[in-house]
Formats: structure tokens, C-alpha cells, sequence
């Protein structure tokens, strides 16, 4: 786990866009669970259960905070 949570950090920004398009966002929800069990954080849990479920208006929220932050938010 802390391995795939590696793998989404250390990604170049053209490899986090990549991943904010549509289906490939699942990658970032994944990435959110295993942050949180990680942790031990419920929110990012939650988040990333809630951003699976919401994944066809998520994709977008997750490309537009990527451009502008250089990551996804809550990441």
C-alpha cells in the first residue's frame, strides 16, 4: 500500500493528469483509501469511497485543482 501511495507522489504532473481523466480517476480514489487506512484517517476514507461513487463529475474537480496545484486535492 504505502508502495501505490509512493507510486502517486512521485509521479511527473504529466502522469497526475494522466490519471485525472475520466476511469483512470479511479486511480486517485484508490490512492485516497490507501492513504487513509494508511493513516488511519476515516475522512480520506470516506472521500475516496464518496470520489468512486461520484467519479463521473470527480474526474474533473481532480484534472482542474492538478493544473492549478500540481495535485489533486485532498491528496
Amino acid at each position: 500500500m504505502k508502495e501505490y501511495i509512493k507510486f502517486f507522489d512521485d509521479l511527473p504532473l504529466l502522469g497526475k493528469l494522466l490519471f485525472c481523466l475520466p476511469v483512470l480517476n479511479l486511480g486517485w480514489a484508490i490512492y485516497r483509501i490507501c492513504k487513509g487506512v494508511s493513516n488511519n484517517d476515516m475522512l480520506f476514507i470516506v472521500v475516496g469511497i464518496l470520489w468512486i461513487v461520484l467519479d463521473v463529475a470527480m474526474w474533473a474537480v481532480d484534472l482542474v485543482t492538478t493544473v492549478l496545484f500540481g495535485k489533486p486535492i485532498l491528496s
